[in-house]
């Protein structure tokens, strides 16, 4: 199998945490360089239509993307270390958190990068500031929240790490990068112990 991916984009690093966590290898990593509108290339795009990583190259020829898909599609070639759910009850609960940590922190994340940093201009056009603000403000509301539940659970879904605390902490560290967001600076102390925590697992720095 290979998967497309690119440095520093958040959305593959989710996918790549979760292979390093689950201990998969043999997926050839191939770079794909947005800046360079690689993304959107005649080839790339043959691929994924939408021209958007990360996209998983099964070994019939199949594409498999969105990072969610590619997450259960691995999860049931190698079910253990289990992330996603033992049984119906709790693959329910862990979906609910990791959907939360999915459109309402991940996605106001990337929209306020995408319209406030001059970086990422060239991807993002046009920008809408104001909006790319606004989109911060409501990630904090997010974050403030996620703060308390994390002063009475150790993880995002409960009391073990899931796919949810994929999607967080890929999250907190984009913010971390380009918004400059520091939770223990803003009076969030129990999600900034949760981040630090997080980033010492091996997965965090293999991805």
């Amino acid at each position: 199998m290979k998967i497309y991916t690119s440095p520093r984009a958040p959305n593959p690093r989710r996918v790549l945490m979760f292979i390093a966590e689950k201990g998969i290898s043999g997926i050839e990593q191939i770079s794909i360089d947005l800046l360079a509108n690689e993304h959107k290339g005649p080839a790339f795009c043959a691929k994924n239509p939408l021209c958007r990583v990360p996209a998983l190259e099964l070994d019939d020829g199949r594409i498999l993307c969105e990072s969610r898909a590619i997450c259960t599609y691995l999860e049931g070639l190698q079910p253990q270390p289990n992330l996603m759910g033992v049984d119906f009850e709790e693959r329910a609960f862990i979906e609910m958190a990791d959907r939360r940590m999915e459109l309402h922190l991940f996605a106001s994340i990337a929209n306020s990068v995408r319209h406030t940093h001059p970086g990422l201009a060239g991807l993002e056009q046009p920008q809408f500031p104001d909006f790319g603000r606004s989109q911060g403000m409501k990630m904090r509301e997010v974050a403030r929240w996620l703060d308390q539940s994390l002063s009475s659970q150790p993880y995002v879904a409960g009391e073990r790490f899931t796919i949810a605390d994929i999607t967080a902490f890929c999250a907190l560290e984009f913010a971390r990068g380009l918004m400059k967001f520091h939770p223990g600076a803003e009076g969030m102390a129990h999600l900034q112990a949760y981040r630090d925590r997080i980033a010492e697992r091996p997965s965090a720095a293999a991805a």
